[in-house]
Formats: C-alpha cells, sequence, structure tokens
C-alpha cells in the first residue's frame, strides 16, 4: 500500500512538471506570435505612411503603390490631352501637354498621400486634383480663350432665348411671353472651365442662357417703372405760360431697358409742342400793333417773331419724362435772324412788341421812337419812293446792328453798286439793306416826297434828329413799319 502511494505521487510530480514545460512553451508562442504581428503591423503601417493605396488617383494619373517622389515623377511625365466637352459633344481638342509639376509640388503629394493614409491597405477608388505651382498658362489663357471663341461662334447658329420685355402699347402695360432658347451660357461654362479638375478630359455639364421670366423681379421692376412714368407729369414752360403734361395723355409706346431707362415714342409729344407753339409763337404771324394815335393795327411779323424748334423742344419733354424730372424750360427758340434766332421771345408785353421800339408811318412820313414806354423822339423822315416800286417793306422787323460812321452802297436791280454815300449814322432793319439814316444830301422833306423822290428804301432822317434816333435805337428791338 506504501508502494501504491509512494507510486501516486510520484506520478502527480511529473504531471506538474510536464504542465509546467506546456505553459512555458505556450508563453513562447504567445510571445512570438505577438511580435510578428507587431512586425507585420509596424511594416503595413510604415508602407502605408510611404506609399498611396491601390486605386488612387492623381488627376487621372494612377499613382495606386507608389510613394510620394514616386508619384510626382509619374505626374512630371503624365500628358494631358486637354479634350474639352459639354455634355458629350466635344467642342475643342487641344495640343497634348505634359503637366507642369516640378520638385516644388513634391509638399503638396505628401499632403494628399496623408490625407489618404488608412491603417490597412484599402482598394477604395480616390481621386484627387491636384494644381502645380507653375501656372499652366495654355490651359489657363490660350485653351480658355479658344474655348470661348468656340462657345461663341456655336452660339450664332442656335435659337436665342427670348427674354419677357415690358411695352406700353396704346397707353396700356403689356408683357410680352418669354420663350427657351439653346445658346449656351459662355460666362458660366467659363467659370466651369475655370473650376475643373487638371485632368486630361474637361467635361463641362451644358449651361444654357436663361431668358428672363414673366414673373421674375426684373419684368415686375420694369412694370413698376412704366406705372410710374404714366403717373408722371411735367410742367413745360414757355414764356411766362405753363403747360402741365400729363404723361398718361401724351405717352402711348415706350419701353424699358435692362437698366431701367425708359425709351418713349415722341409723336404725341411732338404733336402737343406743335400745337403750344402754334398758340404762342409769333414767327409770320400779325402783330396787333397800337399806333401813336391810339389806333389799333394788324402788321405781320417779318425778321421779327419767334417759334419754337418743334422737334427739339419735343425731344427735351421726352428726356424730362424719360428722367422723371418735373420741370422743363422751353431753350430753342428759332426766327428769321442772320443766324435763324428768333427775337422777342423775352418780350412779353404790347402784344410781343414790347416797351422800347420804332414806328414808322409810311402815309404820316414820321417816326416815333419809344425807349421804355416813353417817346424819346419823333420826327418827319422821306421813306421808299413809291413811283418806282423802292417802298420801305412794311412789317415788324429788327434792328440788325448799329454803325457810325458808315457808306453805304446801292445797287439797281441786282446789277453793280451804283452810288456810295457817306453817313454819320446807320441803323438796318432788313437783310436787304432798308435802314435808318442821316440824309444831310437830301433837300426835298416835304411829306410827298417819298411818292416820287423817295429813298431806295431807307426811311431818310434829317441830321438834326438822327443822332438822337441813333441813340434811342436798340439792337434786337423791334421797327413797326405799317
Amino acid at each position: 500500500m506504501e508502494s501504491a502511494l509512494n507510486q501516486s505521487v510520484e506520478e502527480l510530480g511529473k504531471r506538474r512538471s510536464s504542465s509546467k514545460k506546456s505553459f512555458a512553451n505556450w508563453k513562447f508562442i504567445t510571445t512570438g506570435i505577438i511580435i510578428i504581428i507587431a512586425v507585420v503591423i509596424a511594416a503595413i503601417s510604415y508602407y502605408q505612411a510611404k506609399h498611396f493605396n491601390a486605386n488612387v488617383k492623381i488627376n487621372g494619373t494612377k499613382v495606386g503603390g507608389l510613394t510620394a517622389e514616386q508619384a510626382l515623377k509619374k505626374l512630371k511625365t503624365s500628358v494631358l490631352k486637354n479634350e474639352v466637352f459639354v455634355g458629350q459633344q466635344q467642342i475643342l481638342d487641344g495640343n497634348d501637354t505634359e503637366m507642369k509639376f516640378t520638385s516644388t509640388d513634391l509638399p503638396g503629394v505628401k499632403k494628399l498621400l496623408k490625407s489618404q493614409q488608412s491603417f490597412f491597405p484599402s482598394s477604395k477608388a480616390k481621386s484627387f486634383s491636384l494644381m502645380p505651382s507653375t501656372l499652366d498658362q495654355y490651359r489657363s489663357e490660350t485653351m480658355k480663350k479658344q474655348v470661348e471663341e468656340k462657345l461663341i461662334s456655336m452660339n450664332k447658329t442656335l435659337k436665342a432665348p427670348k427674354d419677357a420685355e415690358v411695352h406700353l402699347e396704346q397707353g396700356k402695360i403689356v408683357v410680352s411671353k418669354s420663350s427657351s432658347g439653346e445658346q449656351y451660357d459662355v460666362a458660366g461654362l467659363l467659370k466651369a472651365y475655370e473650376d475643373h479638375l487638371y485632368t486630361s478630359e474637361i467635361r463641362l455639364q451644358p449651361v444654357y442662357i436663361q431668358p428672363i421670366k414673366e414673373d421674375s423681379q426684373v419684368i415686375k421692376n420694369e412694370q413698376k417703372k412704366l406705372q410710374g412714368l404714366l403717373a408722371q407729369t411735367v410742367d413745360y414752360k414757355v414764356q411766362d405760360k405753363v403747360h402741365t403734361l400729363k404723361a398718361s395723355e401724351l405717352i402711348k409706346t415706350a419701353s424699358v431697358s435692362k437698366d431701367m431707362k425708359v425709351t418713349i415714342d415722341p409723336g404725341d409729344i411732338n404733336k402737343k409742342i406743335a400745337e403750344i407753339n402754334s398758340t404762342q409763337s409769333t414767327l409770320n404771324k400779325n402783330f396787333s400793333f397800337k399806333t401813336h394815335s391810339g389806333k389799333v393795327v394788324s402788321v405781320k411779323g417779318q425778321g421779327y417773331g419767334w417759334a419754337l424748334d418743334v422737334d427739339k423742344e419735343a425731344a427735351l419733354v421726352q428726356a424730362a419724362f424719360e428722367k422723371a424730372e418735373k420741370t422743363v424750360t422751353a431753350s430753342n427758340i428759332i426766327g428769321h435772324g442772320w443766324k435763324g434766332e428768333g427775337y422777342g421771345f423775352d418780350t412779353l408785353t404790347n402784344n410781343g412788341i414790347g416797351d422800347t421800339y420804332a414806328e414808322v408811318s409810311i402815309a404820316e412820313q414820321r417816326i416815333w421812337i419809344y425807349k421804355n414806354g416813353k417817346l424819346a423822339i419823333t420826327t418827319n423822315v422821306v421813306t421808299g419812293k413809291h413811283s418806282t416800286g423802292n417802298d420801305t417793306s412794311k412789317g415788324v422787323w429788327y434792328i440788325l446792328y448799329k454803325r457810325t460812321p458808315a457808306t453805304l452802297t446801292g445797287r439797281e436791280l441786282g446789277g453793280k453798286p451804283s452810288y456810295q454815300v457817306q453817313v454819320n449814322y446807320w441803323a438796318p432793319f432788313t437783310n436787304d439793306g432798308q435802314g435808318f439814316h442821316d440824309a444831310g444830301f437830301r433837300s426835298n422833306w416835304a411829306s410827298n416826297a417819298y411818292l416820287n423822290a423817295g429813298s431806295h428804301g431807307c426811311v431818310n432822317t434829317p441830321v438834326s434828329a438822327m443822332k438822337t434816333v441813333y441813340e434811342n435805337l436798340s439792337t434786337y428791338e423791334p421797327v413797326v413799319i405799317y
């Protein structure tokens, strides 16, 4: 029995020794496995830190498995086909060029390498874009210009969109309908071109010029502009009269540009200005004139008188409406003056004659010179010879100019000068040479001398009175002959 017990103890010892050896072996194996795994992981980690994952592209160039340096080298030699597509249509096949990468772009490549890192190798596809630090002028300038020219050329054959437009027709605001077109939005496509990745193929999504729609804010603003136009009035001042012109009555057709400028058809404005001109102007009309005796006579305006230049005045009023101005004053005045100017526009008294003028009565052979409403001088005169048709011309004229002394030249029937006369004072009032002057050579001052012994058309004035007459005559002031 003792022997069996000893045997059991011995076997138990052997088992314990074997167990200890097995545990030691397991620890060794486990440690080895851990070390191997750690080495593998470290190796993978190191590799991953230095190499791109398998399915990585930079600018369309495969760089999977390459280091940053290797990837840069490959990028340097990569070729750009420089093909440009809009949708599925190729619009440009540019020259093949190499990417403009240099050693200065290595930090950029390393940055992409770091950004794509994963703990374990990844087969996930990734595409990166990297612009070289050296500007590719062919792509950024030459090709861009070619793309722009091509798009513009293509647009010429494509249907243009039609914007909705606002018009004033027959005095009512009308909005025309818009319609789509096929023309490309060149500016939008060029912006997309600039933002495109640095790859061989540049694929741009079609962008079309969009019409301005009927319900757009642009159209609403234009409608509001025309509504404001129709509500406008312009006070048009002609002399001392103010005519309130209403847009709603005078403007039947108008449009609004994209920069909100109004353009008006001036037809009815012209008619209104012509109407005002017909009512107020004095050119070629009869003046109602009260003579020295109090008698009222009608004398037609000849050189003296004014009228509105209707076209230019209508343009002024039109511009006032277009610019939303409230008032405009007549400024384009015409007449029979030497340069087409009209006289008497600023004269509001005495039916347009004013209070400074010369009055000549052929029947009485006498003149009256008024200065500021007061009689300055009256004297007998001799007017044009009636028997030969050289009568002094009746009408309302004006003093053209004054000269002292002067040499007068006479002509018979438009021929060569037939005589010359020296005078001390000369104040013509017609373009054909009639005027006031002293006549020291004259001996016949009878009241009927003009019938057969009159002048060649001038108003011969006694030497004794001519200086005072001359001093009280005013250039551009009327001469009334009846």
